[in-house]
């Protein structure tokens, strides 16, 4: 949730004692796909389809300029990695990858730099999301995890 969510001024310095990502391992430990040295992939706690993942550096920045070569290098190998994974896990038909920087371009959390992978499918495209106002997922974020985390555990292995 965001900081204006919680009724929280967005151009005030960033607190990393709120936010979502500095904390993973509370909250959301059981979305926690993998952990690398710098960054990490965690499910998304409200999909827009089956399997969308996060990845998203240790460090609480808000942009790519924040990063060092070494978490930029993480960010993309873990990117790489993710797709790997969805494709052998979901065989989808595409995946959109993307970062959100700021509000006025999507972003959710505003101050915690991370890269969305969704995967898609051909006609995906709900009619529940335009008339309903809500998303139909046919899989739990608990059973999408115990799919991913062991691919992800032997993709990283392979791919020395």
């Amino acid at each position: 949730m965001t900081r204006a969510a919680h009724g929280e001024d967005e151009s005030a310095p960033s607190d990393n004692s709120a936010c979502i990502f500095c904390e993973p391992r509370g909250r959301n430990a059981d979305l926690i796909l993998y952990t690398g040295r710098l960054c990490y992939v965690i499910l998304n706690l409200y999909p827009y389809n089956n399997g969308h993942l996060m990845v998203v550096p240790n460090r609480h920045i808000r942009d790519l300029a924040s990063t060092d070569a070494d978490e930029r290098a993480e960010l993309m190998a873990l990117s790489r990695l993710a797709e790997m994974a969805l494709g052998e896990a979901y065989s989808p038909h595409g995946i959109n990858a993307g970062i959100n920087l700021g509000r006025p371009a999507g972003a959710g959390v505003l101050n915690h730099l991370h890269i969305h992978l969704v995967p898609r499918w051909n006609g995906d495209t709900s009619f529940m999301a335009v008339v309903g106002n809500t998303r139909v997922l046919p899989e739990d974020l608990p059973h999408t995890a115990a799919r991913l985390r062991p691919i992800f555990e032997r993709l990283a292995k392979e791919d020395v």
